[in-house]
C-alpha cells in the first residue's frame, strides 16, 4: 500500500540538516575572505558557523552555486553569483563606515558588528532560493511562497548559532521588513549599501531587464 506523506511530514524532510563539517567551513571561508576582516575571534567563528549552517539545510553545496538576483525572478544579475552580491555588499559597507569612523567620531559604529551584518545580511537566502524549497512552496496551497522571506529566516539562523542579537537584527531588517522598526546605526549603513547595490547594477545595464521591477525601470 502506497504511503501518502503529509505536506507537514514534506516540510520537516526538507527541513533536514546535513552535516556541518569543517570542509563546508573551509568552503565558507574562501567564498567570502572579508570574513578575515571581523577582528573578534567569537564573531569571526559565528561568522562560518553561521553560513555554514544556512547552507547544510538546503541543496547548495557552496555560496557559489546560488545565482545573482535579488530574490529568485528579481533583480537577476546577467552574470556572477551570490557571492558576488554579499561580497560587494561587505566592502562597500567598511568604506562607509570607516569614513563615518574617521569624520565622524561622535558616532558609536561597531566596525566588526558592520562587517559581520554586512555578511549575514542574506544569510536567509539559501533557504528562499532552494529548488527543493519553491517547488514544495508551489504545489502548496497552503505555504505562502517562499513560506518564510530570507530576512525572518536568516534572524532563525543567527539566533540558533549564536550570533549576537545586533547582527540578527540586520537580518531581519535590512530589507523593506526593517520599515517597522528603528534599524541600528550599523543597519541603516547596510540596508543603504545594499539597495544602492542593486540600483547601480541596474544602471550599469547588468541585471535582466524583465526582473527589474517597475519602480526601478527607465521610462
Amino acid at each position: 500500500m502506497e504511503q501518502t506523506i503529509s505536506p507537514a511530514a514534506a516540510s520537516a524532510a526538507a527541513r533536514q540538516r546535513r552535516p556541518i563539517t569543517d570542509e563546508l567551513r573551509e568552503r565558507v571561508r574562501r567564498d567570502l575572505p572579508e570574513i578575515a576582516e571581523i577582528n573578534n575571534d567569537e564573531l569571526r567563528s559565528k561568522v562560518v558557523e553561521a553560513w555554514s549552517f544556512s547552507l547544510a539545510g538546503t541543496s547548495y553545496e557552496s555560496l557559489v552555486d546560488m545565482p545573482a538576483c535579488g530574490v529568485p525572478g528579481i533583480f537577476e544579475a546577467k552574470s556572477g553569483n551570490q557571492t558576488d552580491h554579499l561580497r560587494a555588499v561587505t566592502r562597500q559597507a567598511i568604506l562607509v563606515a570607516d569614513d563615518y569612523i574617521k569624520n565622524f567620531p561622535q558616532l558609536d559604529i561597531d566596525r566588526d558588528l558592520v562587517i559581520a551584518g554586512a555578511l549575514c545580511h542574506d544569510i536567509g537566502k539559501p533557504w528562499e532560493f532552494d529548488p527543493i524549497n519553491r517547488q514544495r512552496w508551489k504545489s502548496s496551497p497552503h505555504t505562502g511562497r517562499p513560506a518564510i522571506r530570507h530576512p525572518a529566516y536568516g534572524v532563525h539562523i543567527c539566533l540558533s548559532v549564536g550570533l549576537p542579537e545586533e547582527v540578527a537584527h540586520v537580518a531581519a531588517a535590512h530589507s523593506s521588513e526593517g520599515n517597522m522598526v528603528a534599524r541600528s546605526i550599523e543597519n541603516a549603513i547596510i540596508h543603504a549599501v545594499d539597495e544602492a547595490y542593486w540600483q547601480v547594477m541596474t544602471a550599469g545595464n547588468q541585471v535582466d531587464p524583465d526582473t527589474i521591477p517597475a519602480a526601478f525601470r527607465r521610462p
